[in-house]
């Protein structure tokens, strides 16, 4: 999406990488709202309120119980603005990391939940969403408008192997790849 006549550039992914060991997934479903309307907050509650079986709980992180946007609700808990580490901790407790953005610039908080092993639940987005595609390849079923069908497939018959196949498809996320992208990019850009 860069404008044309500007000067060389290098792209390269923001390197991802499981943030620790896996442990019990107790927690349904995880979202991230800290711009709640970007990231279809609304969304993603209505189609929670109407998927949601018993005890299940979504957890929206970035946003505190207090914002306007952080409608209360039966099974829905407003973990707030948090460090980096208690957030990542969050998300390998998550088995669904759902999302509904209206517009997504690349996916970090989506690729991250692939890399700590849960499943993603998401619409499609205009912009350059890395992770869509990933998402797609490992589960189409948990992509597109139906969220409430997609979040109860996740829950109810997760696909085989996912975190594993996930992991294999994040591969060029790795910093190795970041690194190795960088260095071709470099050398084909500078004179020897």
């Amino acid at each position: 999406e860069t404008p044309t006549g500007h000067a060389p550039a290098v792209v390269v992914p923001v390197p991802v990488a499981p943030s620790g060991p896996a442990g019990a997934r107790d927690i349904a479903a995880l979202t991230y709202a800290a711009d709640p309307a970007k990231k279809g907050l609304d969304r993603v509650l209505a189609a929670w309120a109407g998927a949601r079986r018993g005890e299940e709980e979504l957890v929206v992180a970035g946003l505190r119980a207090d914002h306007p946007a952080a409608v209360p609700a039966a099974g829905v808990r407003y973990a707030g603005l948090l460090e980096r580490e208690a957030y990542r901790a969050l998300v390998r407790r998550a088995r669904v990391y759902v999302t509904a953005p209206r517009r997504e610039d690349h996916g970090i908080a989506q690729l991250e939940a692939l890399a700590d092993g849960a499943m993603l639940v998401t619409t499609a987005a205009p912009g350059p969403y890395a992770a869509l595609p990933i998402a797609r390849a490992l589960d189409p079923r948990l992509v597109g408008d139906d969220l409430g069908g997609a979040l109860r497939a996740a829950l109810d018959d997760p696909a085989p192997d996912y975190a594993a196949r996930a992991a294999v498809l994040l591969e060029p996320f790795t910093e190795e790849a970041a690194v190795a992208q960088t260095a071709a990019a470099l050398a084909r850009l500078l004179p020897a």
